[in-house]
């Protein structure tokens, strides 16, 4: 009879609800593969989920034979070509709104603000998606309209997480952008227009890309700090999902 494991497995500390352990482990194994990875070991897989090479060995086959993993020369294991097709299934039925716009309707129902989630186009920055405040005060940009990158906490976070300005930067804002980027958000008021406050945080995709800005905008006497938690927390939530 095979003794306890002294170290509880990854899958067992964070099983599924009435699942299956068996499919818990094997999706383990598929999620110790990380950025950059070409290959694992057998050792390099145990380690990494926690669980017994003879059940790493287990899981495998079966993962070999639905071509999720594939055995290599080597004696080392890669993702398969079913991953790929997988991967390639989600992306043609992918569609950024529906991630994106419920998640701005619940900032907009938990602030009563304005939300909007911004690009970078060329030289500019496009507004993508927007959800506007229930409260007859706001702003009134809308989807679709071009900002400036220099203006406004959406340009300002998108500047300062995303490449290198090509325009002369002053000093001023080569600190503020530093600023921004060691605080991991921005907020300010009147920055792009007079009597309105901004709260923007930076949209990173799964593999650390900067996919855009979140921003939170309201009349500056409605301005509350306790709404940079909420950007915060949905912009996380996007990353993961983009």
């Amino acid at each position: 009879m095979p003794r306890k494991a002294q170290t509880e497995s990854l899958a067992d500390s964070h099983a599924a609800p009435g699942g299956a352990a068996a499919v818990d482990r094997a999706l383990t194994l598929l999620a110790a593969f990380r950025q950059g990875d070409v290959s694992l070991t057998l050792t390099e897989l145990a380690d990494r989920t926690q669980l017994y090479k003879s059940t790493v060995l287990r899981l495998l086959a079966s993962l070999e034979h639905a071509r999720l993993v594939q055995r290599l020369d080597s004696g080392s294991y890669a993702l398969g070509s079913e991953v790929a097709r997988l991967n390639a299934v989600y992306a043609a039925s992918f569609s950024l709104d529906r991630v994106v716009l419920p998640l701005l309707r619940s900032l907009v129902a938990a602030t009563r603000e304005s939300a909007a989630y911004h690009v970078v186009q060329g030289d500019a920055r496009l507004c993508l998606y927007r959800v506007d405040s229930p409260q007859p005060v706001r702003d009134h940009i809308k989807a679709g309209d071009i900002l400036p990158m220099n203006r406004g906490t959406g340009g300002r976070v998108l500047t300062a997480f995303g490449p290198q300005p090509t325009q002369p930067v002053s000093a001023r804002d080569k600190n503020l952008y530093a600023r921004i980027r060691e605080q991991g958000y921005f907020s300010t008021t009147g920055d792009r227009l007079a009597g309105v406050a901004g709260i923007s945080a930076p949209v990173f995709r799964t593999d650390g890309s900067l996919a855009a800005a979140l921003t939170l905008t309201m009349p500056v006497e409605r301005y509350d700090e306790k709404h940079v938690r909420k950007v915060l927390e949905t912009a996380r939530k996007l990353g993961s999902l983009i």
